[in-house]
């Protein structure tokens, strides 16, 4: 089972006034070792606490072969690419059909567990400029998903994500 999946990038957030709200929505890459807690890496913050970040949606993985979807979708008008969406994680080979809610993977040091579904947001309506966005996201199934942490400790974007444990029974995201 131990398949093993190398990440595109590795993104963290400061709450800022962007795209008319106040969002940390706007991500920069991570460069080396970074200390993951239950809540998420060092130094990514949270603006809205209420619907995002917290236990259960510790990160935010998002497909980069996504983009390309939207580029085609939407035109090249738009600087499709991680992490447009607000991701924490980037990978290619992991999609909303591969991923399974309660999968495990091995992190550097951390363990990190499928929470759920990501369920996209008006923000990224805002953010790209694009009515209705975040609703058609959701409808084709191109939202990424979330992750809570079981384990904490270092983690880096040169290490790959690792699964270690499927439920029986698990359900694709």
């Amino acid at each position: 089972m131990s398949q093993s999946y190398f990440l595109a990038g590795v993104y963290r957030g400061q709450i800022a006034q962007r795209y008319g709200m106040t969002t940390a929505i706007d991500k920069t890459p991570v460069a080396g070792p970074v200390q993951l807690s239950l809540t998420g890496l060092t130094g990514d913050e949270c603006a809205d606490q209420r619907h995002h970040g917290g236990t259960e949606r510790a990160l935010h993985h998002y497909p980069a072969e996504h983009y390309a979807y939207w580029r085609e979708h939407y035109g090249s008008n738009h600087d499709w690419q991680a992490p447009g969406m607000g991701e924490n994680l980037s990978s290619t080979g992991m999609s909303e059909h591969s991923v399974f809610l309660g999968d495990r993977y091995q992190w550097g040091d951390a363990i990190i567990e499928v929470s759920q579904p990501r369920s996209p947001c008006y923000k990224l309506n805002q953010r790209w400029g694009i009515k209705n966005f975040a609703h058609t996201m959701q409808t084709i199934s191109r939202c990424g998903w979330l992750y809570r942490v079981i384990q904490t400790g270092l983690v880096s974007p040169q290490q790959p994500l690792t699964l270690i444990e499927r439920p029986a029974n698990a359900m694709s995201l």
